[in-house]
């Protein structure tokens, strides 16, 4: 059987740049198909019912990621994927009540308060920054943790739908730093404790930037306060790269790759072979 992974992406966050990538890494596995609908930049209620064309392709579950999960489009895009088991993937909401109604709606997810608002004001951004922001939020995301989570979460699916489970079980996850951290199988705990610091920090930048982008109007202010969050972000980036290095000195980067069947394999050491 092969599983059809849809994945529709309105909009951009830092983990909608890798997101269909996850799962086949060499482009060497079998018993899935994966298809992308994105819609660029934009994530309005036009975007959201274009998405209805995606599914003559018809996948056997969505991911469906976005900015704000709750805003008018990827809301609109939810009703038209009702049906279809879904999984949100998204900034937010973090609150427990507005998570409670994706879950009676049916839906699962995994929301990722780690992965940062840009600072999107003409003021400030433009694509070479716009690029470097993402570059940065990329490193956290991975080396810290949270892209092996979404990785796992989405196999287990896979895995569920391959075995004829109908339904299957969807994630429900609030990803904070913590949650995060522990995906990434840190060896040394100062390695770990940096990369926590840089997902705190990541957190941190959608306070930093939300102002930017709908509160101030001045253009020194817009500027200077979209600057501090891209700086704080670069902070999280370096922490990242510090934690990784720590791990590589002491040959203990945990790996895990797909086989060919998609089970995943294990190493360690950058020696031995992944079993």
């Amino acid at each position: 059987m092969v599983v059809k992974v849809g994945f529709i992406k309105l909009g951009n966050l830092g983990t909608s740049q890798v997101i269909d990538l996850l799962l086949d890494e060499i482009a060497a596995r079998e018993g899935i198909a994966v298809r992308v609908f994105g819609t660029g930049a934009k994530m309005g209620k036009d975007e959201a019912q274009e998405t209805a064309s995606f599914k003559n392709w018809g996948p056997d579950f969505v991911v469906m990621i976005s900015p704000n999960s709750s805003a008018p489009g990827p809301t609109a895009a939810r009703d038209v994927w009702k049906g279809t088991p879904a999984i949100v993937v998204s900034d937010g909401p973090t609150k427990k009540e507005d998570r409670e109604k994706l879950e009676q709606a049916g839906f699962g997810y995994i929301i990722l308060p780690v992965d940062p608002l840009i600072g999107a004001k003409r003021e400030f951004l433009d694509p070479v920054e716009m690029v470097s922001f993402n570059s940065d939020a990329a490193k956290v995301l991975s080396v810290c943790g949270a892209i092996r989570l979404v990785q796992t979460e989405i196999d287990k699916v896979i895995d569920q739908i391959a075995a004829g489970t109908k339904p299957p079980a969807l994630p429900k996850i609030l990803a904070k730093p913590e949650k995060c951290v522990e995906s990434a199988g840190f060896a040394n705990p100062y390695a770990k404790a940096k990369a926590l610091a840089a997902l705190h920090i990541a957190t941190k930048v959608a306070e930093i930037d939300f102002p930017a982008c709908f509160v101030l109007k001045e253009v020194d202010q817009v500027a200077t306060t979209a600057a501090a969050g891209h700086e704080a972000l670069r902070a999280a980036a370096r922490l990242a790269d510090e934690a990784r290095e720590m791990e590589k000195a002491n040959d203990s980067i945990l790996r895990k790759p797909h086989a060919k069947d998609g089970r995943l394999l294990t190493k360690t050491k950058l020696l031995e072979k992944p079993q």
